[in-house]
């Protein structure tokens, strides 16, 4: 399975998590705690762990063109999320 992989600095991490959970929560499969956060797609799944200076999101999907469009969604809602704050996010796969 194709994994990307992103570390992104924030000290909004945790917040971030937490809201995206939520978020999809309403349509997917999500397992959150303090922290931490997974959400599975029907493409593949999406781990997110934060601490106070930054967030790791880790991607695994089934197939290679699903990472791709995974990367795009994940990246996007971030951003949303994110509001005024500007994030460098940097896949490495």
């Amino acid at each position: 399975m194709p994994i990307s992989r992103a570390e992104i600095p924030t000290a909004s991490g945790r917040n971030l998590i937490k809201r995206l959970c939520k978020h999809w929560a309403h349509k997917l499969k999500v397992e959150h705690d303090e922290g931490r956060g997974r959400v599975h797609f029907d493409a593949g799944t999406c781990l997110m762990e934060a601490d106070g200076e930054r967030l790791v999101v880790a991607i695994e999907a089934l197939h290679v063109e699903g990472l791709d469009a995974l990367e795009g969604v994940v990246a996007s809602h971030l951003e949303r999320m994110a509001g005024d704050e500007p994030l460098t996010i940097v896949w490495e796969n």
